[in-house]
């Protein structure tokens, strides 16, 4: 480098000394003819150009990296790696990360950079199609579950890119094998579900097209059972449908800002009739001061509407059913919590845990001799963590059961 600097500054000495030349020349002009003045001056222009360019040493190209010595500062591979949509890991020969983009990083963290990719990304199967990608020198594919910090479902494919080294791509697909789980969920879960009252009905009917044909008595207990299943059959249907559409947008937050009022107004409303019926009574214990929420509100009255059926089916008759609502404070920040609380029987704490559990069911003949599909409280757990918050269920047997759960409060209302 610093030849290259003496080389050039002894080249502008030669340039400066013949500018000057050409000056005096001109100044000079009285004692020559002007042609041969500037001949003179552009011949000697041309000499020492040609002198300077002599005398400077020849600029030396950086050497090429010894092979397999590549790192992120001679070969700069994070600039392509950052165009690619997917998580991407450059490994060298010796299994070592060259370089990450900005989704491996949030993938595996950035302390990976540099460490041995089997080290880093401790799975076998990863382990397995590096190693088989780099012993082949061909691409090699494998679906991976569960690595990364978020568990995430990878659709790894490990290729050569070139001097001994390995391109990794992560594909997420854990959208499209939880779509395919939910299928093959609501399949199974509905076969299952739909089989009594299926078998109800067909039983029902031939009885009717048989020994109970000329029989109106029967013939009208009987289609009462059957309209009894049918609905039974539709709730379940619309529940499994329900839930589906909120797994499949779980991942996208509410972002309407709602006052909670007119909410609880309509609850009220809706289950005046069946409160009336069973003789029950709806206290509301509200905060006056409630602030707006970030929610989506026809979900809200979803979650409420399913723990008021529960809490009207499961308490006894001619007790109190209490909603209460206030603001709390949570780890994201403030947030509404609403509760509604029963009078009854209570739930054994082993049972709790499971509540949540798609079919699950304390008491399988009492749910179903009372409509319900098993799918009220997983509803409601899915809603709620939509919407970040969280969901509790407390009980005390012989005592009664109250289930909470929060929502966001608006920042501008805070």
């Amino acid at each position: 480098m610093g030849d290259d600097l003496n080389a050039e500054g002894a080249g502008w000495n030669r340039w400066i000394a013949v500018a000057s030349a050409v000056v005096l020349a001109a100044a000079a002009g009285y004692a020559f003819a002007w042609q041969e003045v500037i001949g003179a001056a552009v011949l000697a222009l041309l000499a020492a150009a040609a002198g300077a360019f002599a005398a400077r040493p020849p600029r030396k190209l950086p050497e090429p990296a010894a092979e397999g010595s590549a790192s992120i500062d001679d070969v700069h591979p994070s600039i392509t790696l950052d165009s690619l949509e997917n998580a991407a890991v450059l490994v060298d020969r010796n299994f070592g990360i060259l370089a990450m983009n900005a989704e491996a990083v949030d993938a595996f963290g950035a302390h990976a950079l540099g460490e041995d990719i089997r080290i880093a990304i401790r799975h076998p199967a990863v382990i397995e199609t590096v190693t088989t990608a780099m012993r082949q020198n061909r691409d090699s594919i494998r679906e991976i579950e569960g690595i990364g910090r978020h568990s995430t479902v990878f659709r790894l494919r490990a290729g050569p890119a070139g001097d001994a080294r390995l391109l990794l791509s992560f594909a997420d697909v854990s959208p499209a094998r939880l779509a395919e789980r939910m299928r093959a969920d609501f399949v199974a879960n509905a076969s299952h579900e739909l089989r009594t009252p299926l078998a109800t009905l067909v039983g029902f009917i031939e009885t009717l097209q048989g020994p109970a044909a000329n029989d109106p008595a029967a013939r009208a207990r009987f289609l009462d059972v059957m309209a009894n299943e049918a609905a039974r059959m539709t709730r379940l249907v619309d529940d499994l449908m329900s839930l589906s559409r909120i797994e499949l947008d779980k991942n996208i937050r509410p972002r309407e800002i709602i006052d909670l009022a007119p909410v609880f107004e309509n609850v009220a409303t809706t289950s005046a009739v069946a409160l009336e019926a069973d003789k029950r009574q709806l206290v509301m214990n509200l905060d006056p001061e409630l602030p707006q929420v970030i929610a989506d509100k026809d979900q809200v009255l979803q979650v409420l509407h399913n723990l008021m059926t529960n809490a009207i089916k499961y308490g006894r008759t001619g007790t109190p059913i209490t909603v209460t609502a206030e603001r709390a404070k949570a780890l994201q920040g403030e947030v509404v919590r609403i509760a509604i609380a029963d009078v009854g029987d209570g739930i054994a704490a082993e049972h709790i845990p499971r509540l949540t559990e798609r079919f699950y069911r304390v008491d399988t003949g009492r749910s179903r001799r009372l409509g319900g599909t098993g799918l009220g409280l997983a509803i409601a757990k899915h809603i709620v963590e939509r919407h970040r918050g969280t969901l509790e269920i407390t009980s005390e047997q012989g005592v009664g059961t109250a289930i909470s759960f929060t929502l966001p409060a608006s920042v501008s209302q805070i």
